[in-house]
């Protein structure tokens, strides 16, 4: 039961990300692709796919010190 709210929850953020991301991709003050970044993380963190992309940016921000 636990898990399951939790699955919602991360769901229910991860959409939510997406949306501010578009919405502040349009406002020049914010940058949107970060919360799209962090939206497509969340919704795919089962997906191998995400893990590895997720794992090579990491390594890349190593690399670049932040």
């Amino acid at each position: 039961m636990y898990k399951h709210i939790l699955d919602l929850l991360r769901k229910i953020l991860g959409v939510i990300l997406i949306i501010i991301g578009v919405i502040s991709g349009f406002i020049p003050i914010i940058q949107g692709w970060l919360f799209i970044v962090a939206g497509l993380l969340l919704l795919g963190v089962k997906k191998e796919t995400m893990k590895k992309w997720a794992n090579k940016s990491k390594k890349w921000l190593k690399k670049l010190k932040f």
